[in-house]
């Protein structure tokens, strides 16, 4: 993997690392979740670095192996997430009151941001499905309580409000 400074500033090692593993190979996880891997190193850099999004999307995107289908997903996640970051925080603080979208983890803010657009404003997964990719995602690149605080705080988001994409998924 080639890794370059975006915006003259030097490269995060770590950062790159965690990008190397969430990319992953095509062999290791379905399109969609690297595709979720890769929306989620965007918004992570972003968070962390203050690099404009689309440099870190075009990087990102250019070390990804994905088809058109799952770049143009990549895109409008990041995009319509960083677009919408009051509303999107203001639901994590809804459903988190305890804990200040501030002083969370960028892993853990940045996963539950992609996965409420997912769930709220996208809707073109099934709450289920979107609930449990945000936990794989906080399972794998969070710290340890990470997949117990997402999952609850998406949790407790599906009972309270769900969506026709929560309806769908039952069977009687």
């Amino acid at each position: 993997m080639v890794v370059a400074a975006i915006d003259g500033a030097a490269p995060d090692a770590e950062l790159f690392s965690k990008a190397a593993t969430i990319m992953g190979s095509p062999k290791e996880s379905s399109p969609r979740r690297r595709a979720r891997g890769a929306a989620l190193q965007v918004l992570y850099e972003v968070d962390a670095t203050g690099h404009a999004m689309e440099l870190s999307l075009g990087w990102v995107l250019e070390q990804a192996d994905l088809d058109d289908a799952n770049q143009a997903f990549v895109r409008d996640v990041v995009t319509k997430v960083q677009q919408n970051l009051k509303q999107l925080d203001g639901e994590i603080q809804k459903y988190a009151p305890a804990w200040p979208v501030e002083q969370l983890s960028l892993v853990d803010r940045n996963i539950l941001r992609m996965a409420i657009y997912e769930m709220q404003v996208a809707k073109d997964a099934p709450v289920k499905v979107i609930i449990n990719e945000a936990v794989e995602l906080a399972r794998t690149f969070g710290s340890e309580g990470s997949q117990r605080f997402v999952n609850g705080v998406l949790g407790t988001l599906a009972k309270a409000a769900p969506g026709p994409a929560e309806e769908k998924d039952e069977t009687p």
